[in-house]
């Protein structure tokens, strides 16, 4: 993974990042979530067009901030992290859809 263009937050617009892929291929993504895993934090993009926009398919990085808050992406290499940060972004998927279909002020507690 190489640059990061953060785009800033305006209103209600979505976060969108550029990505610069190996490939020399830039592609555009909107942040979904950064998300702690462990001592690390994860961000997961959507990409906004091509084919991986198409099929729906979301890319997971280690999200860091400098100490003067610019952001950074790293590629996950590790199978067994991956594999963490994925489930840990599908539980996250699983409690969201499940308190969009029940409004907080209906459940006991």
């Amino acid at each position: 993974m190489s640059d990061l263009e953060n785009q800033e937050l305006e209103n209600d617009e979505e976060a969108t990042v550029t990505l610069e892929l190996d490939d020399g291929t830039s592609v555009e993504c909107a942040v979904l979530t950064i998300f702690p895993v462990g001592k690390n934090d994860y961000i997961a993009l959507l990409p906004l067009e091509g084919e991986a926009a198409e099929e729906g398919e979301v890319y997971l990085y280690k999200y860091m901030e400098s100490e003067d808050g610019e952001p950074s992406l790293d590629n996950i290499l590790d199978d067994d992290e991956y594999e963490a940060v994925a489930d840990a972004f599908d539980e996250l998927l699983d409690s969201q859809e499940y308190d969009e279909l029940i409004p907080e002020d209906e459940i006991d507690d």
